[in-house]
């Protein structure tokens, strides 16, 4: 197994995050070696959603308010209904995201969790899977839509549902271990990235 350590990943989530994709992944870094907090705009705890339920809560180690996206190596974007539709209203959600993307940080999402990509104007070109009923919502911001369980493109790691965690797990693993990728070339950019 890929060894993190010394990595630090935020997962970035809102009330309603759908559980097992958050806690699938945290557990798969932290087992990596990574050091893995909890990002959210709320205070003391989030909420997590299980199929069609709430259920557990888990701590919110750094609040979204003065968490420094410089502080990370790498992003992980949870799935669930109302998660991601509340964080892509949240300015400093987007601009959190907007900084792995513009930096060339692994960024992994999975299921809804690509919706606030959606938002940073950065994912034009990419390749890039999602839960099915967010495929028009990314050919519409220029995504190039695969439906397979995982889709890497330059440290961008998307998968489709929790189905594909292990998958998702093993990929945003090694994502993070290669580590900083070359900034992407965005069509609104004219310099060439190499």
């Amino acid at each position: 197994m890929a060894t993190l350590s010394g990595k630090k990943v935020a997962i970035l989530t809102e009330n309603g995050f759908e559980e097992v994709e958050l806690t699938s992944p945290k557990k798969a870094l932290e087992e990596a070696g990574a050091e893995v907090k909890i990002v959210s705009p709320q205070k003391e705890k989030v909420k997590a959603w299980d199929h069609d339920h709430w259920s557990i809560e888990l701590p919110v180690d750094i609040q979204l308010e003065s968490a420094q996206a410089e502080d990370f190596d790498a992003l992980v974007l949870p799935g669930g209904v109302l998660n991601p539709d509340q964080l892509r209203l949240n300015k400093k959600a987007v601009e959190f995201a907007q900084h792995f993307l513009e930096s060339g940080k692994p960024v992994a999402a999975i299921c809804h969790g690509p919706q606030l990509l959606i938002e940073t104007g950065l994912i034009e070109g990419r390749n890039m899977t999602s839960y099915p009923s967010l495929r028009t919502d990314l050919q519409n911001a220029g995504v190039l839509w695969v439906d397979k369980e995982v889709v890497t493109d330059n440290g961008l790691v998307t998968s489709r549902t929790p189905r594909d965690l292990e998958a998702f797990n093993r990929k945003t693993i090694e994502e993070v271990k290669e580590g900083q990728h070359s900034p992407v070339a965005y069509s609104h950019s004219t310099a060439h990235q190499g």
